[in-house]
């Protein structure tokens, strides 16, 4: 299930650090469990406490965090959703384009902000992709060479992480062109009709 920090922080606020930490888990509990007993709460709580139990909703069953089983409830779905959505789908590139919006919330700005970050990550290239990149550039495959220059390095360029594996390569091109390389200053075949 997602964590949603800043809901937490702000629903926490007034808590003693001790009543937070007894908060989260009794949380914790509740997501292994489903539901808390009356035993439960005064194991972890040792006592009552008031800014702790008025979290949980009491039912006949026991006790519950009704934010905590509406997220569990939502991820729940959404995992169905996207198993169901797979399911039969031959063209697994396909399977955005039914994208179910019941996981959107008032915290879709954390994930977006959480996206962004992670798309600016390097990912480095595996082998194959070196190799289909520098043979769609005409370039000879030399992924061999270039992935053990660059894992040596850590994928730095000087002091700064590699950002483009692909702009990377492309710098490699003049000296790995495919086609036959003109090779300068080679002594010419002597030809005494040169000469005459």
């Amino acid at each position: 299930m997602l964590f949603y920090t800043s809901d937490f922080l702000t629903g926490t606020t007034l808590m003693s650090n001790e009543q937070v930490g007894k908060y989260i888990r009794l949380l914790c509990l509740q997501h292994q469990r489903g539901i808390l007993t009356e035993k439960d709460m005064l194991k972890i709580c040792q006592s009552y406490d008031e800014d702790i139990y008025e979290k949980f909703v009491k039912t006949d069953e026991g006790y519950f965090n009704q934010r905590m089983r509406e997220e569990f409830d939502k991820r729940k779905n959404y995992s169905a959703s996207r198993s169901n959505n797979r399911k039969g789908k031959k063209d697994m590139n396909n399977i955005s384009k039914s994208y179910d919006k019941h996981m959107e919330n008032e915290n879709e700005n954390e994930s977006d902000n959480l996206k962004e970050s992670k798309k600016d990550r390097f990912v480095k290239p595996t082998l194959d992709e070196l190799k289909d990149y520098m043979l769609s550039i005409d370039m000879l495959d030399i992924s061999n060479k270039f992935f053990d220059f660059y894992e040596s390095k850590g994928w730095l360029i000087g002091k700064n992480k590699m950002k483009d594996w692909k702009s990377a390569v492309r710098t490699w091109k003049p000296n790995h062109l495919k086609q036959a390389q003109v090779v300068y200053n080679k002594p010419k075949a002597y030809n005494p009709s040169n000469y005459e």
